[in-house]
Formats: structure tokens, C-alpha cells, sequence
């Protein structure tokens, strides 16, 4: 056993061996400090209470459950994130062994992105570790190398001018200039000249040779426009015209000259509000709003925040020549704070704990002398409008509060805390829940439209993704000649044919387009499609009222129908211009035959009986 322990230990930092109850048979490492701050790891402990004081997630419950050997990712509330593999041993005990991951993202493996979020990712720091800020890397990662306009959407400190920064520095224009202006600090009689800049004499205090704007600098590279909501209505008039246009005049010139940037906005407010308010150009927001990015808060991420915690204390430990650490229940507190002040306000706040702490550890009592902790405030309350038991009141409230709280942290160990009750009544009760919840909900007609809904959502992806990559400028050309063939018509046809080939197992691939009287049309389609251009299609209500829902603008997928083709299922895509109106609609026709085989491979994959 000693030299198999060795052995592990050439390849892991802490191996711990259970019985098959889980209680802590040996528990050795490497020297990894992790493993060192909890008692529950000595000894006689528990590998869940293990889990539950290091980690964010529990699973050791479910992986003896299936009694086989699994590997998985571990996000531990101190920074490091850890591979786990735990697997059973012949005389009925578990051994789980360890190994730190010293990388600032999640394996990207393990994402939807694959391979392209490994091959993406900015040079400088950028702590990632969320899956709503998984997300919002992927849709950076499809922008940077690209000239489209990216819109940052999020609360004050959520770190939108970072966000801008990686894209820079992740795209094809990294070598060029980025050019932050926070259009909310410069005075509105001098903001014009800002960004598009001015020639001699253009007005009393003008330079001699003039100068070169913001947009002008930015050439070849990014303009980031901070707070594009405090921008004067009439500085918004050349904004449009540039972004039309990408050309700049500047003041006192009549002579413009074309400009090659990226332009990425930021707000903190609905600019859709203060167009309706009259406060901002309808006809800016649509430009600006091309490719919209929302940055999630903190509070919606707390998974994060051990992680932030841990870059921001090593950022000013360094700075400051200290050595602070965090205690595990001080980091616990500042996960179930709400942040207002989201990233910003974090940091401000780890760097005051560093500076004033006169001990090596900052601890709970601490944390609170400088945050003024109150508690999560819920976004809800219980509402009750008839009489019923004491009893059963109560546990309505016990049950409503329990799902708020694993909804916001998604850890028994921290829901525990902001609900103040122990971590075994928290898990007893959250299981209670749990089995309840599913009994209710897993009979065998949910478990099929949990299923169906798993299908739909690929095939709602493919139709978005072709509707994506159909020109609308192509489909506006052949619709004004609808009645002969042009090369617009065979275009489209190809592409069409091209993708129904590509996928398989898509029967058929069809643009339509509708009439003021609300008729569907054929416009084109692959080249086996059995209805002519131009002919009305006639269906049923079900398919039909999918089709309308993407002409205004919400894809979808239809239940399984019949007309007189055969029967289908249907995923439905608007296709949109550049000013974003909804000029056709794409669908993807699946047979019967293809969803029930779809249905019958996710039932034998996930082992589910309906």
C-alpha cells in the first residue's frame, strides 16, 4: 500500500481513504496547505463534511451512490481549483485522490465552447470561473476578431472596461490602439471635440494645428465608449454617422476621411428606457445594440468570489510587502454579501483587509468591521391569501426560503450560513425538498417533455445558427423578384442544400416570408423541397403559430404535427437585417421517424425509463 501511495502521490497532492460510509480512514499529501485548514479532512472525519468545508459543490454522496470511478473538477472556496478522482478498492473502501489545477480558467473541455475558448483567452489576468462568465467569454471570443459594434451591459463595477480590454487584447487588433473615453466625465461643450477632433481655428481656443480625436487615434484598432448613455443628443448625430458610415469630419472641416475601428459602448443604463423617455437616438441604440454582452453582477456569481478574493490578496500582499491570509469562514462571509458595488467594491474591500489587518489571518470578525453586512435581502415574499394550518404555513416559508438560498449560492454550506441553521438540518432539509420536488414532477409524461425539451433546444440552435448565416440583403433582393430565377434564388438554394446536406438528418431547409394578410409564403429552399416558390403554404395551427412567433422574433420549435407532406417537427429562426428588422423566417424540417430515434438515445444515454 505504501509504494501504491507513492505512487499516487508522484501524480496528486492529497490522497484520503474512506470507508464505504465515507469516515476518513488515512489522510495524506504533498504539503498542499488545502487540505491542512479543516479538521474534517484529519482522521475519523467525513469526506462530505470535506466537501462541504472546501468546496463549492457536494458529490461524494452520489459517487459512492454509483459505487464507480469518476473524475471531475472541484472550485474550492480558498482559489485553487481541484481535480478529484474517486474510485473504489476491493476490500470496500474509497480512495479519493487530489491535484491541484494552477490555471485562471475552468477546463475549457468541459464547456460548450470546446476547443475555441482553449485557444481564446487574453493575456493579462482576467478570473473566470462562472458559468455566466463562461458565457460571456464565449461571446467575447466571437467578437474580438470581428468589426462588429459590441454593446457591454451591466450594473457600476461589474468590470465592463476589463471585458473591453480582453477583447482587445484577444482579437486580431491587439497590435493597434485601445482607446478608453469615459463619456460621462468630459464637459459636454468639449465632448465633440473629444472624439472626433478639430482643425485650426475651429473655435476660440483651438490649437494652432488642430487635433486628432479619439475615433481618428483609434484607427486600426478599438474605440471603448464608457458610459455612452451620458452622451448629448447631438454629439449621438455624428456618433450614428460614423458608425453608418466609418468616416469622421472633424470640427471646423469639411473634408472627412474614413476611420478602421471596433467600437465596444458600456452602460449601466437601459438605454431601451431612455429611447422611450426621448433621451437617447431610437435609430444609435439599434446600432450600438448589435452584438449586446451582459456582464452578470457578483451576486450572481458567487462562485467567483473565492476565486477574486484570492487574485485581489495576492495583487496586494504583493504591492504592500504583506502576507495575509483568509480564513475559510471569512471567505464564506464575503460569498453571501451582496456587493452592490459588485468587482470594484470586492477588490476596494480585500485591499482594505490587507492594509489594516494587524494579523496574518484575516478572520469573520474582521470582515465584518468593514463591510456593512446585513444580510441578503430577498427578492420576494411569501404571499398567503387563504387560511390554512400553522404548520404547513410555516413550512411553505421554511421551503421558499431553502430555494432562494441554494438558488443564490448553490452550496448547502453557504445557504446554511445566510439561513443561520447547521449544515447536517440544512442538508436534511434540502434533500427532504429535493425528494419531494421529484416526486411531484417526475412522472412519466414530464419525463418526456424534459426530454423533448433537450431535443428542442439543439434544434432550435440549428435553425438560429442558419438564419444567422443566411444575407439578408440576398433574401430582400429575391423577394422584389420573386417570379424568376435570378442568381440570388440559386445562391440561396445552394446554401440551403449545402446545410440540409451537411446536418443529415435535416429533411428540408426553407426561407418563407409573410404577407400583409398574414400568408406564408415559400421564398426558397434546398433543392428537394416539395413545394414551388412562391406557393402559400397551408398547415396546421400548432406549426403555423411557431412560424408567426419567429416573424416576431422569438425562435422556436414546433410539437410534432401533421399536414399533408407527413408528419414533422419544426425549428423556427428569424432572419435579420442590419438595422434589425425581421425580414423572413428560416425552418428545418425533422421527420417523426428522426425524433422518436432521438427521444429513444437520450432515454438509453440517461438511463431514464418513461
Amino acid at each position: 500500500m505504501d509504494h501504491f501511495t507513492s505512487a499516487l502521490l508522484s501524480i496528486y497532492d492529497q490522497l484520503i481513504v474512506t470507508d464505504k460510509n465515507g469516515t476518513i480512514l488515512k489522510s495524506t499529501g504533498t504539503g498542499n496547505s488545502l487540505f491542512h485548514t479543516v479538521k474534517s479532512a484529519n482522521v475519523g472525519g467525513s469526506i462530505k463534511d470535506v466537501e462541504q468545508d472546501l468546496f463549492s459543490t457536494s458529490l461524494a454522496e452520489e459517487v459512492m451512490g454509483k459505487n464507480e470511478k469518476r473524475s471531475f473538477m472541484q472550485s474550492s472556496w480558498q482559489g485553487p481549483e481541484m481535480l478529484m478522482t474517486a474510485y473504489p478498492i476491493e476490500s470496500g473502501e474509497w480512495v479519493w485522490a487530489y491535484k491541484e489545477i494552477k490555471d485562471s480558467y475552468p477546463d475549457a473541455s468541459r464547456t460548450q465552447s470546446g476547443p475555441f475558448l482553449e485557444s481564446k483567452k487574453p493575456s493579462f489576468p482576467f478570473v473566470i470561473r462562472s458559468k455566466p462568465m463562461l458565457d460571456v467569454l464565449h461571446k467575447m471570443q466571437m467578437v474580438c476578431d470581428v468589426s462588429a459594434t459590441v454593446l457591454l451591459l451591466g450594473e457600476s463595477g461589474v468590470g465592463k472596461e476589463i471585458a473591453a480590454r480582453a477583447i482587445h487584447n484577444m482579437g486580431n487588433r491587439r497590435d493597434f490602439p485601445f482607446i478608453p473615453v469615459n463619456c460621462g466625465a468630459i464637459p459636454e461643450n468639449l465632448i465633440e471635440s473629444e472624439l472626433f477632433g478639430y482643425v485650426e481655428g475651429a473655435f476660440t481656443s483651438a490649437r494652432k494645428d488642430g487635433a486628432k480625436g479619439k475615433f481618428t487615434l483609434a484607427h486600426k484598432g478599438i474605440l471603448f465608449l464608457d458610459e455612452v448613455g451620458e452622451l448629448p443628443l447631438n454629439v449621438q448625430v455624428k456618433l450614428l454617422r460614423v458608425l453608418q458610415e466609418r468616416v469622421v469630419t472633424p470640427i471646423g472641416s469639411t473634408t472627412s476621411h474614413p476611420v478602421d475601428i471596433q467600437v465596444i459602448a458600456a452602460t449601466n443604463k437601459s438605454l431601451e428606457k431612455m429611447v422611450k423617455k426621448g433621451e437617447f437616438r431610437e435609430d444609435l441604440y439599434y446600432r450600438l445594440h448589435v452584438v449586446p454582452i451582459h456582464l452578470p453582477p457578483l451576486r450572481n456569481r458567487v462562485d467567483e468570489i473565492p476565486h477574486l478574493v484570492q487574485f485581489f490578496l495576492q495583487k496586494y500582499n504583493t504591492l504592500y510587502k504583506r502576507k495575509v491570509a483568509f480564513a475559510p469562514d471569512a471567505i464564506d462571509l464575503l460569498c453571501i454579501y451582496q456587493w452592490p458595488g459588485n468587482v470594484r467594491e470586492l477588490e476596494n474591500t480585500v485591499e482594505r483587509l490587507v492594509v489594516t489587518s494587524g494579523m496574518p489571518e484575516v478572520d469573520v470578525a474582521l470582515v465584518k468591521e468593514v463591510l456593512p453586512f446585513k444580510g441578503p435581502k430577498p427578492t420576494s415574499i411569501p404571499v398567503i391569501d387563504f387560511l390554512m394550518p400553522l404548520q404547513e404555513a410555516v413550512d411553505l416559508v421554511e421551503e421558499q426560503l431553502i430555494n432562494m438560498a441554494m438558488e443564490q449560492y448553490k452550496s448547502l454550506k453557504l445557504a446554511a450560513k445566510v439561513l443561520e441553521v447547521s449544515q447536517p438540518t440544512m442538508s436534511r432539509k434540502y434533500k427532504k425538498l429535493r425528494n419531494k420536488i421529484e416526486e411531484a414532477s417526475f412522472s412519466p409524461v414530464n419525463k418526456r417533455a424534459i426530454l423533448e425539451e433537450q431535443i428542442n433546444q439543439r434544434l432550435r440552435s440549428v435553425a438560429a445558427v442558419t438564419a444567422a448565416i443566411i444575407p439578408a440583403e440576398e433574401v430582400i433582393s429575391l423577394q422584389k423578384n420573386m417570379n424568376r430565377q435570378t442568381s440570388y434564388s440559386q445562391k440561396l438554394k445552394q446554401k440551403l442544400t449545402m446545410i440540409q446536406e451537411k446536418e443529415g438528418v435535416i429533411e428540408w431547409v426553407f426561407i418563407f416570408i409573410m404577407t400583409e394578410d398574414g400568408r406564408l409564403i415559400h421564398l426558397v429552399a434546398d433543392k428537394g423541397f416539395v413545394i414551388e416558390p412562391g406557393e402559400e403554404y397551408i398547415g396546421p395551427p400548432e406549426m403555423v403559430n411557431v412560424a408567426y412567433q419567429a416573424f416576431n422574433g422569438k425562435a422556436g420549435v414546433t410539437p410534432i404535427y401533421e399536414d399533408r407532406y407527413g408528419e414533422w417537427k419544426t425549428s423556427f429562426a428569424p432572419i435579420i437585417d442590419d438595422d434589425g428588422n425581421i425580414v423572413a423566417i428560416v425552418g428545418c424540417d425533422y421527420s417523426k421517424a428522426y425524433f422518436n430515434s432521438e427521444m429513444q438515445r437520450l432515454r438509453k444515454q440517461l438511463n431514464i425509463h418513461v
